[in-house]
């Protein structure tokens, strides 16, 4: 089973680049046979560019979750306080596999018609 999440194109470039080997969110899917993301890089460039295979997911209060990922998280402490401000726990999806296509391709060739929130079951 694959998720759709939203990524701003910045981070999703350096995911794609292999720089970024955390995917942060403050709220994550539940479904264990989740296996693969499809990365949709939002605005400006509004188009799905690829997809990653899921290592791992991190739990765990921040301050642990950062120390388990700062080195390769793609963003800085303050951009991170910032990110789960008025939370607890924190998420982090290891990045394993990644695969940048080659061109672009619309959500309706995933049968999703606006990009998700959170995430999108695909």
């Amino acid at each position: 089973m694959k998720v759709l999440l939203s990524i701003r194109p910045k981070y999703a470039e350096l995911i794609l680049s292999g720089e970024k080997k955390y995917e942060f969110r403050r709220a994550i899917f539940r479904n264990p046979a989740v296996k693969k993301v499809i990365i949709y890089a939002s605005s400006p460039i509004s188009k799905v560019i690829g997809e990653f295979d899921i290592d791992d997911i991190l739990t765990c209060n921040l301050a642990d979750l950062w120390l388990h990922t700062m080195d390769h998280a793609g963003i800085d402490k303050e951009y991170y306080d910032s990110y789960f401000s008025g939370k607890d726990r924190g998420y982090a999806i290891k990045v394993k596999r990644v695969k940048r296509y080659s061109r672009h391709k619309e959500l309706n060739e995933f049968n999703v018609k606006r990009a998700p929130q959170l995430f999108a079951y695909i």
